[in-house]
């Protein structure tokens, strides 16, 4: 079936007697009663069997990764509380003192965060390549390495990877490859057809869509690796939170409907700011000229909702866009139906200096936009009068008392 059917129709379980419920149920319970306490030990002898206690599994947990999976092609998934919660989980379940990583330059801060981290207390080694190059891994892999990280779509550069030689070579070259597919969701790539080992997700993001869940996911092409993660999950305690899973899973029955929204306004919106005299960059998958362009319109079935562009004025110019919009909020975080916008250099990096902020891709009047839903045409006059184009549209006075 397309993914539009599979994302309305939850994978969830059949009650036991009477009408099956059209809206999965939400089960906040805790923990789960037995008659016998050898029914209760057989059901904690692994992840599959009946429900003990909710940081082991949950039925709305379980029916979010049941249907997770299908929607990722995956042969089993686990929710997490958060998308950091999904990486490190993995992370932490995979890799031994002295393994080897070889992950993509151009990666979210909070990954690279986690691989630093095990570098400098267990002794990781991590390796970064461009992503583009599939010789440049190649060459990093042959001296032993157990895992590839990439992303699907990277923030806030838009960089898509190679995906397809990539997997390719590390499947031949016995490579566990983790790809976060976040920015993309299942509906513009769908990783492990490519040839991945595990996606994961930060569902706070375009999964649930509506910036009201906290929630991560990890998706297993082979069973086995979910095995093999599910006992840190557990040790960790960062599994998901019931209601937060039954909130993304209301937020997926939409996300076909939301990512083509998201995906038809940001590339109105990549097309006009690149041809303004006061943007020297914008940086969106889609856009003609984007270094990942020929990469994307292969891997991708649309350009995504995350674009940032590139003010000449510098630091000034960005933070004085932030604070004019009125439309789009000044906010951190991305996927929801609002439209986001950050300016890092006085935000996330504002400790930075210029020239740090240039070794990190980040020029100083950069803007990063996380897209919405909202009229593209609306979106646009609230850009053009943010960016100092003359007088506000009319029935901006309006809006303004409405937006606050």
């Amino acid at each position: 079936m397309d993914i539009r059917t599979r994302a309305v129709h939850i994978v969830d379980e059949p009650p036991e007697e009477g009408g099956r419920p059209l809206s999965v149920p939400l089960v906040q319970s805790s923990a789960f009663a037995f008659d016998s306490a050898d029914a209760l030990a057989e059901a904690m002898a692994g992840p599959d069997g009946r429900y003990v206690y909710s940081r082991r599994g949950n039925p709305t947990v379980r029916a979010l990764e049941r249907t997770l999976a299908g929607l990722e092609g995956g042969a089993s998934a686990l929710a997490f509380a958060s998308g950091m919660g999904a990486i490190s989980g993995v992370l932490l379940a995979l890799l031994r003192p002295g393994d080897r990583v070889v992950a993509q330059r151009c990666l979210y801060g909070g990954t690279y965060a986690v691989l630093s981290d095990l570098a400098e207390r267990y002794g990781i080694e991590v390796t970064y390549i461009s992503g583009d190059d599939v010789a440049e891994f190649e060459e990093a892999a042959a001296r032993g390495t157990r895992l590839l990280v990439l992303e699907t779509i990277a923030n806030p550069t838009g960089q898509v990877p190679e995906l397809p030689g990539l997997l390719t070579a590390a499947r031949r070259l016995g490579v566990t490859s983790l790809v976060d597919n976040s920015l993309a969701s299942p509906v513009l790539c769908r990783p492990l057809e490519l040839g991945a080992d595990i996606v994961v997700h930060s569902t706070t993001k375009y999964l649930s869509g509506h910036s009201d869940v906290l929630g991560g996911a990890a998706v297993f092409a082979d069973d086995g690796l979910r095995r093999a993660v599910w006992p840190r999950t557990v040790e960790l305690g960062a599994c998901a939170d019931p209601f937060a899973a039954w909130l993304t899973l209301r937020g997926l029955q939409t996300l076909p409907l939301r990512m083509r929204e998201h995906c038809a306004n940001a590339a109105v919106l990549a097309e006009r700011l690149a041809v303004r005299p006061d943007v020297t960059a914008v940086h969106h998958p889609w856009l003609v000229g984007h270094p990942s362009y020929g990469t994307a319109r292969k891997v991708l079935s649309g350009g995504g909702g995350l674009l940032s562009f590139e003010l000449a004025g510098g630091r000034e110019a960005g933070r004085a866009f932030i604070e004019r919009v009125r439309i789009a909020r000044l906010a951190l975080s991305l996927g929801g139906v609002e439209t986001l916008v950050t300016h890092p250099a006085s935000t996330s990096h504002r400790e930075l200096d210029a020239e740090a902020l240039k070794a990190a891709g980040i020029g100083t009047g950069l803007v990063r936009v996380s897209v919405g839903i909202e009229d593209v045409e609306d979106l646009w006059g609230d850009f053009e009068q943010a960016l100092g184009s003359g007088e506000e549209p009319g029935g901006w006075g309006h809006m303004s008392l409405l937006l606050g």
